[in-house]
């Protein structure tokens, strides 16, 4: 066996890999991070260019089936209605996603003890709260205090501004009663840490040129760099080296193909959801059989998603839907818990802006209220900067049956992709029903003249979740509270894959702070 080259190994550059690793150069380890993609420059993000629409159906789709990159891995998504959403490259999915940020709430960490369901996860709120703060600190995140959803966030950037358009549906949500807020977002409305302020250009989900938005490769990531850390790109992760129940090591590929062994004290997985069972799934134990920290069979189980219900309302006159960040403007969660209806949990509606120019178009053809010739430019703007959406996200219950396997499909070294085995459960399906029905009454009231409505969406699997969840009890759990695998010493996963429930809100605030919870725990293991 070779000498330990690092303290640590981060596998992924995500959210809580760049978390995890400036958390831990912080504390003066040697720390080595792997990322299978490429780094990015702002100059090459699809909105320094005209055809950044036609860009974003491409190489910045989210959809990795879609996409397929040399960076990606083969994703079988086509038995599940929801397709899986991912990025690979230095700084993960924060390069593409719309940076809301809101916190899980901490009835979300115990639905066992407060709504019979399920079971509570092994660390609260109150654990994570510090981290929480921690986080939204380092990654520059605005919005408005005083939020009584949110009664104990204190400190914030300014508001991304809501617009016209946020002041017209927040005026329908105040005649009916119901709560709403400026939306959390991970966008700097101010020049901060060496960042320029957000400019509203709009097209958040495609890179931020401006540097507003806070994808990791611009905070955790340079910080720890700064620290010391080696970043490797286009570092092909294929296995866990495992020996008398220790993590060693891992397995990689190098761009050329080339078989790496690299070592390491202690092994961080924080690939994703998706990433972590996979690299797990592919290791071998040492009786040589594919599999490791495995005992409970429950690598890759409990996926979850967020199913997402989508309303679309039309109005007669322009509004200002094509200015400010897509996917920050307000939420509720007016139906996060309700009693006296026929479904468990709950949802955050998120109020959207409007989409770009090509996008409008398609989804008017789709309608087939988009005629070619003369009447084309009248038709295209009987929708452009008229459309307001609400997107439903549902509290998604594990399953068993919802699951991460390796599949038979490989990628240019060998190493099998996955497959996903995902339905969408009744309960789910009664609450998307429940919220597209309640956004139809909030635009209707806003004045749009027609509302379209629809879900499960297909492309918006952008929530993974569960997959290598964390408990106190190794038959029930992959690993434990402080996230090491109950298998194997030294190995730890820090991502969502160990989430035990999804809450209905965006995950990403939450990703970082049990990252930095996780790894401060991990430190205090190895002191």
């Amino acid at each position: 066996m070779n000498n330990v080259d690092y303290d640590y190994i981060v596998v992924g550059s995500g959210a809580s890999g760049s978390a995890a690793a400036w958390r831990l150069t912080q504390n003066g380890f040697k720390v080595i991070c792997l990322e299978r993609g490429k780094e990015i420059l702002p100059s090459e993000y699809p909105s320094t260019r005209s055809d950044w629409e036609i860009k974003k159906r491409k190489d910045f789709n989210p959809v990795s089936a879609i996409r397929n990159l040399e960076s990606d891995y083969p994703v079988d998504d086509s038995e599940s209605p929801i397709a899986i959403c991912n990025y690979n490259a230095v700084g993960g999915s924060t390069i593409l996603y719309s940076a809301h940020f809101p916190r899980f709430r901490p009835q979300d960490f115990k639905i066992q003890s407060s709504d019979g369901l399920y079971e509570d996860w092994p660390i609260s709120y109150e654990d994570l709260k510090p981290y929480y703060e921690i986080n939204e600190r380092e990654m520059a995140v605005s919005g408005l205090v005083g939020d009584p959803m949110y009664p104990d966030i204190e400190e914030l950037l300014p508001p991304v501004p809501i617009g016209i358009t946020g002041e017209r549906i927040g005026d329908a949500f105040n005649k009916k009663g119901w709560h709403w807020w400026p939306s959390y977002a991970a966008i700097s409305t101010r020049s901060k840490n060496g960042r320029d302020q957000c400019i509203n250009l709009g097209p958040c989900n495609t890179g931020c040129p401006q540097g507003a938005k806070s994808s990791v490769d611009r905070t955790y990531l340079s910080r720890a760099k700064a620290n010391g850390l080696e970043l490797i790109t286009e570092c092909y992760v294929d296995s866990v080296i495992v020996n008398n129940n220790s993590a060693k090591g891992v397995v990689y590929f190098d761009k050329l193909g080339k078989r790496h062994e690299l070592y390491a004290s202690n092994i961080i997985l924080a690939a994703s959801a998706i990433g972590t069972p996979r690299i797990l799934l592919n290791s071998k134990n040492e009786t040589g059989e594919n599999g490791v920290a495995n005992s409970s069979g429950l690598v890759g189980k409990n996926l979850m998603i967020h199913p997402l219900g989508y309303v679309e309302g039309l109005f007669e006159e322009e509004l200002d839907t094509d200015i400010g960040p897509q996917g920050c403007m307000i939420y509720s969660l007016e139906h996060y818990r309700k009693e006296n209806r026929d479904f468990d949990l709950g949802y955050m509606m998120h109020v959207l802006r409007g989409t770009g120019p090509i996008e409008t178009a398609m989804s008017a053809l789709n309608r087939r209220k988009l005629r070619f010739g003369e009447a084309l430019e009248e038709d295209f703007f009987k929708f452009y900067k008229k459309q307001v959406s609400i997107s439903i996200i549902c509290d998604d219950l594990p399953q068993l049956n919802n699951s991460v396997e390796l599949s038979n499909d490989t990628d240019k070294f060998g190493t099998p992709g996955v497959k996903i085995n995902y339905k969408v459960s009744e309960n789910t399906l009664k609450m998307m029903k429940d919220g597209m029905s309640k956004a139809r009454e909030i635009l209707e009231l806003s004045g749009a003249k027609k509302t379209y409505a629809y879900g499960p969406v297909r492309n918006t699997g952008w929530h993974l979740m569960g997959t290598c969840k964390m408990g106190f009890d190794p038959s029930k759990s992959v690993v434990d509270p402080s996230g090491e695998s109950h298998d194997v010493k030294g190995l730890f996963v820090v991502d969502s894959s160990c989430f035990v429930t999804g809450s209905c809100v965006n995950p990403a605030n939450t990703i970082q702070a049990v990252a930095l919870y996780l790894t401060d725990k991990i430190i205090g293991k190895n002191e």
